[in-house]
């Protein structure tokens, strides 16, 4: 683990050793091949949430989180079309430089504020993930190992800027890929001797695993097909197309082409790679209905009742727990052997039965948490974080299981590297040098640059301290992304299609559309029941629509203020 991570740090800084001036540092000589920039573009957003959350996500509620992602393609295609020229031909080195030439400086000023503010606390949540897993593995304090991580990526993000981030994820990427292509060969193989792979499908389908697309349109319902292709397609844009951790990726590209091919590859490569991480999640599922496995995953929350009044009573439910495990097991051979023989009536019978445990499995969790809470009210007792790495962890020989660590903190560093690039980037370009500290040498903003990578990063890691207030974390990083997303997508979509709005309407409009969308949030979140026209109701909608909302918004508001304002600009 420690030589696949410290070899690939070793390797960018090497390689960016001559980075001297702010152009290097910040855009990498525009000298990057499309295979680079789409691997690169990929490991940004894949970060090590991505391979802890996103199994335990399969494994508890299936493959219906592969529908967040069915807008990519669309969204690649559309951001090739109409951000990437625009971009390009205006050589800037952030996506908000182009706002102030076509609204005025503070539009560019209020787009920055608001990536800084989503990206610094998401920045927070991607060094978190993999610190709970090592805090746990090697027995480490949790702020001490948030605080180790953070320091090797702060190092080489420091040292060589873009380039050492783009150089390094290339490689990372490698590892990641080849890593969970290895633990699912692996669980196949691991599967019971009379079990084969296609057994397990059957098992996996019949437990409704396997489901992928959700026609039902259902505001309340995160994942299905409309919210994946609506507000994900809005998501996405935002993210690739406006997020400075994404276009300063693909802004460092050889060219216009290589560029629109990397952003293309990722758009090809993303959803299978997706597919791949969530059926992992499903053969765990499917090994853990034949293996032991914990009551509880996360190992911390269980020794905290070590010695306590509640222990006997865990050890109670554990008990129960390992005699409900072995009825699984039979019930589950018995659904295998009559999907075998397609016999619809024992088909059923069997399914039933295993239904019937689940319910008592969730019966037994339940009591669990509720023994964990009370010892401490506190705690955070959704375990689905902890599924892939117990297994890694108990399962996987000597060796593998730093592979997959390697796996895991090679994600981290990647896209907590991009991360930490782009906000710098962005104080820099859009902040210090145009209103801050003006007319200095590129000697002065070069060294700006780097300090204010190290601050970001300082921002970061205080921030991670707090990151377990979220129950998932990958659904806390993209609930954070949808709460600002929306609003700067629609500034940029106004600078692009609505040629008659200025600066002052869409100023005020994305002021009022942030608001709004915050607002919706805060009722949706707390369940805050609202009387309107003598009727009381309770909203209820799905993060993944404030992406669509927050833009439509911004763009409504921006036109109604264009429409009725006096002092109309030009």
């Amino acid at each position: 683990m420690l030589g696949t991570l410290l070899g690939i740090v070793a390797y960018g800084v090497w390689k960016t050793r001559n980075v001297s001036n702010i152009q290097s540092y910040l855009l990498g000589d525009r000298d990057l091949p499309w295979w680079t920039i789409g691997l690169s573009i990929m490991a940004t957003q894949a970060s090590a949430i991505t391979f802890l959350s996103t199994p335990g996500q399969a494994y508890e509620e299936g493959m219906g989180f592969a529908q967040f992602y069915f807008g990519l393609p669309i969204a690649m295609v559309i951001l090739c079309i109409f951000f990437l020229p625009i971009y390009y031909r205006l050589k800037v080195y952030t996506a908000y430089e182009y706002l102030e030439g076509r609204f005025d400086l503070k539009t560019r000023t209020l787009t920055s504020i608001l990536f800084l503010v989503q990206r610094g606390l998401q920045a927070g949540i991607t060094i978190y993930a993999p610190a709970i897993i090592l805090s746990t593995i090697l027995g480490w304090s949790l702020n001490f190992t948030i605080l180790f991580i953070g320091v090797i990526v702060i190092f080489y993000t420091v040292m060589g800027g873009t380039k050492a981030v783009s150089v390094t994820q290339k490689q990372q990427m490698i590892v990641i890929l080849s890593g969970m292509f290895i633990a699912a060969v692996i669980l196949v193989f691991k599967l019971p001797a009379e079990v084969s792979f296609g057994d397990a499908l059957g098992l996996a389908g019949k437990m409704d695993k396997l489901q992928v697309v959700d026609f039902e349109f259902d505001l309340s319902n995160r994942y299905n097909i409309w919210s994946g292709m609506l507000g994900g397609v809005f998501l996405f844009l935002s993210y690739f197309g406006t997020d400075q951790s994404q276009v300063q990726r693909y802004l460092s590209g050889k060219s216009l082409s290589e560029s629109r091919l990397g952003l293309l590859f990722n758009g090809i490569i993303k959803v299978p790679m997706q597919f791949l991480i969530l059926f992992v999640g499903i053969l765990v599922f499917v090994f853990f209905q034949f293996n032991d496995r914990p009551l509880h995953f996360n190992r911390a929350n269980v020794s905290k009742l070590s010695g306590t009044i509640y222990e006997t009573q865990y050890q109670e439910l554990e008990k129960e727990y390992v005699f409900l495990q072995e009825e699984q097991k039979e019930a589950s051979m018995a659904l295998i052997e009559a999907n075998r023989a397609e016999n619809a009536a024992e088909i059923d019978r069997s399914r039933a039965t295993l239904l019937d445990l689940s319910k008592r499995d969730s019966t037994l969790k339940a009591a669990a948490k509720a023994l964990i809470l009370q010892q401490d009210p506190n705690a955070e007792t959704r375990d689905t974080d902890y599924v892939f790495i117990t297994f890694v962890t108990q399962y996987l020989p000597v060796g593998l299981v730093g592979l997959l660590l390697a796996v895991i903190f090679s994600a981290a560093m990647s896209s907590t590297a991009s991360e930490l690039n782009a906000l710098a980037t962005t104080t820099v370009i859009d902040l210090y040098r145009r209103s801050w500290v003006k007319n200095k040498s590129d000697d002065h903003y070069l060294s700006a640059s780097k300090w204010f990578t190290m601050v970001w990063g300082a921002i970061a890691l205080l921030f991670a301290t707090f990151a377990s207030l979220f129950d998932n974390l990958i659904e806390a990083v993209n609930i954070i992304g949808s709460l600002f997303y929306g609003a700067i997508l629609g500034i940029f979509l106004v600078a692009f299609f609505l040629k008659r709005v200025g600066g002052r309407a869409v100023f005020i409009g994305a002021l009022l559309g942030e608001l709004c969308v915050l607002v919706i949030y805060g009722l949706n979140h707390f369940q805050t029941p609202i009387s309107l026209f003598g009727k009381v109701f309770v909203i209820k909608i799905a993060y993944l629509w404030l992406n669509l909302i927050g833009c439509v918004l911004v763009m409504a508001f921006s036109l109604l203020i264009q429409s009725i304002s006096k002092d109309r600009d030009k």
